[in-house]
Formats: structure tokens, sequence, C-alpha cells
């Protein structure tokens, strides 16, 4: 018998609390940081954080140079661009403060600095082999987990699809710092999308065929964190304690989708936002209804005590029943965040389902999502949710 074996690491040294940003202090002076190449996007730039992260950097005598030329989703020309910046001091360290783009886009100079090339060059699993350039990420938005993952997504404008780069040992950051004062200019929209994400996270994760104990562990308590909070953050970003339970739950999702793989959302989700030119939180948001439903049936162990985590009773229910709990919970949830119903209501027509479907199959997803999807599963998958 050839048993599985699973593995789990976490390389990331992770600070969480209110306020915590302060450690980078003690960061900068245990690391003898004598320079620092920062990476934040134009709005970030203009908020109290980053104030306070700017002074830091001066009371402790630090320069850097900063890049804030930073599109959502960012493209492969940004991350180049922004590459041929950090070259003129080559920083011993990246420190990058925003979401999901900036910290994809701090990585993606990293993996440049230490093995040169073109960062299509390093698109798959283990495709470079020398560690990035260190790097410090301070998300300002929960949903990505980029801080812990071992994957960036950059976007490929030539040929219209986003690369997916991972590394599990090698890509995530080396400190992240949780801080929800960080979170609190979050537009709303932003933080319902990217909170949707994270949930997907864990959801996709927790169901995927590589799974482990560990990693289950952490994907249920991320889910319940994210269930009692999740409705509370969206509507008041000023709640630090929701916050920091949005942020550590996100974290601890990023955790584990790198190493287990995830599914059928956000499978589909690379190419809805790819095609329709939306961000990945509601790629995400807008098709995780019709995928989480298709994959019930691969495991409704597993769906029933996502029904508990999320708070459903699912007493004297057959474990068929308790599962269907966890999808009605799942719309419930989209519903109350105000999460687009429809494709159609994202900028997708009817015409670009087949092509979505045949992407999606191509893609190679069927090693992780619990039920195997055809292309016709993914065009039906595609039809309902439009």
């Amino acid at each position: 018998m050839n048993a599985k074996i699973h593995s789990f690491y976490c390389p990331t040294r992770i600070y969480m609390g209110i306020g915590s940003h302060q450690k980078l202090i003690d960061i900068i002076k245990e690391w003898k940081i004598d320079k620092l190449f920062v990476v934040a996007d134009g709005v970030i730039v203009k908020t109290e954080i980053f104030a306070s992260v700017e002074k830091i950097l001066r009371d402790n005598n630090v320069p850097f140079d900063l890049f804030s030329e930073i599109e959502p989703e960012p493209s492969a020309n940004t991350v180049e661009k922004a590459f041929t910046l950090y070259k003129k001091n080559q920083a011993p360290c990246v420190l990058a403060v925003g979401g999901g783009s900036t910290m994809d886009t701090g990585k993606g100079v990293g993996i440049l600095a230490k093995n040169g090339g073109r960062i299509k060059d390093y698109e798959g699993i283990e495709k470079f082999k020398n560690a990035p350039v260190p790097l410090i990420a301070m998300p300002t938005t929960a949903g990505t987990g980029s801080e812990v993952s071992g994957s960036c997504t950059i976007t490929d404008t030539d040929r219209g699809l986003k690369m997916s780069i991972r590394h599990a040992s090698l890509n995530p950051a080396r400190i992240a710092i949780l801080d929800p004062m960080a979170l609190r200019t979050l537009p709303t929209a932003v933080a319902c999308h990217a909170g949707v994400d994270a949930f997907v996270h864990a959801f996709e994760s927790y169901i995927s065929l590589n799974a482990n104990p560990v990693t289950d562990a952490i994907n249920l308590h991320s889910m319940e964190l994210m269930s009692q909070n999740i409705r509370q953050f969206v509507a008041n970003r000023g709640n630090l304690e929701a916050g920091l339970n949005m942020a550590c739950a996100s974290n601890l999702a990023g955790i584990t989708f790198g190493q287990t793989g995830l599914g059928n959302v956000h499978c589909m989700a690379r190419f809805i936002g790819a095609l329709c030119h939306v961000s990945h939180g509601l790629s995400n948001a807008v098709c995780f209804p019709a995928a989480a439903e298709f994959n019930l049936l691969a495991n409704p162990g597993k769906y029933a005590r996502v029904a508990v985590a999320m708070g459903e009773d699912i007493r004297g229910l057959t474990e068929m029943e308790a599962a269907r709990k966890a999808v009605d919970a799942v719309k419930r949830m989209c519903k109350d965040l105000g999460v687009p119903d429809r494709l159609r209501d994202v900028g997708a027509t009817e015409d670009m389902l087949p092509k979505m479907a045949r992407l999606s199959a191509d893609a190679g997803y069927n090693k992780w999502n619990p039920r195997y999807t055809t292309y016709e599963d993914f065009l039906d998958l595609f039809r309902k949710a439009y």
C-alpha cells in the first residue's frame, strides 16, 4: 500500500495585534537594516498607517526607495518597472504595505533580484531556485493571505492571463505584521470581496484532495473566525477587534492553501478576472455559491463540519442535510454582504462562457478539487453563475 505522506510548513514569523506595526522598530534593529525598498499603492501612501511607518523609518535612520505605481491585479510590466527602481540601491530587504497586489509586486521584485530574467520565466511551481530578497509584509486588506502563501499572481497582459508563481518554502514573506489599524481605510466593497476571497481560501483548502489533519484544523478555525466577524468588519472597518480576527483568519487560510491547493472557485475566478477585468476577490465571490454546491457530493462529511463552523445547528440532521446547511450558509453570507448574484453583473457576456470553461478545464485543478470536473461541468457551472 502506497500511503500518501503530507507535510506542513510555515516559514513566516507573524506579529499580530492592534499597533503591531510598531514591531518594525525591533525588526530594523534585529536585522540591522540600513536601507529598504518599500512597495505601497498610491492610496495607501496617503494614509495614517503609512505615515506612521515612514516616521519609524526616519526615526531609525533607514533611507528607502518607494514604488507606488501598482494597479489591481499587477502586470508583469509593473513588476519589472518596480525592479528597475529597486536596482538603483539594491536594498537588502523589501517592505510591502498594501493588499495582495502590493505584496505580490514585492514578491516579484525579490524573485528577480536574486534570480534574474523576467517574471514570466517563473510561472508555475518552483521555477526559481534562489531565495528572494527577504520580504516584510504588512497587509492592508484581510483577504489574499499573500503575506504567508507561497504564491503570487501576476498578469501577463500579452496573453491576457494571470500567471501563478508558486514556491511554498521560498515565496512567503519572512515576516508578516497583522495590524487592524492598517485596515481602517479599506473601502466597503474591497473589504467585502477580499473577505469572501479569504473564506474561499479556507473552504477550498479544507475540501482539497491534498488536505491533511493540520490544515483541516487551521481551516475550520479560520472559517469560524470569518463567519463570526466578516459582517461586522464589512459594516465598520473601525471595529478593530473584528478587523484583527479577519486579518488572522485570512492569514491562517493563506498558510494552508499554498500547501493543499485550491479548487473550482479559484480556477474559475482566474479567467473571470482576466476576461472581465474585475478584482480577484470579486471574481471568487460571484462564482462561490455555484461551485460550492457542485462539490458537495464529493465530501458531505466535511461540508457538515463547515456548517458547524459557520454557526449552523445540524442536530438531528442526516449528513447530507447537514452538508446542505453549509451551502445555504455560504449563499446567505454572500447575500448579506451584497455580493453580485450573477456573472453578467460583473461584465461577463454569454459568449465568454465556453472560453472560460475551456481555460478552466485545461488549468489542472482536478489534482486538488474534490470532485472531478470536465469541460462540460465547467460550462454548466459558468452558466449557472451567469
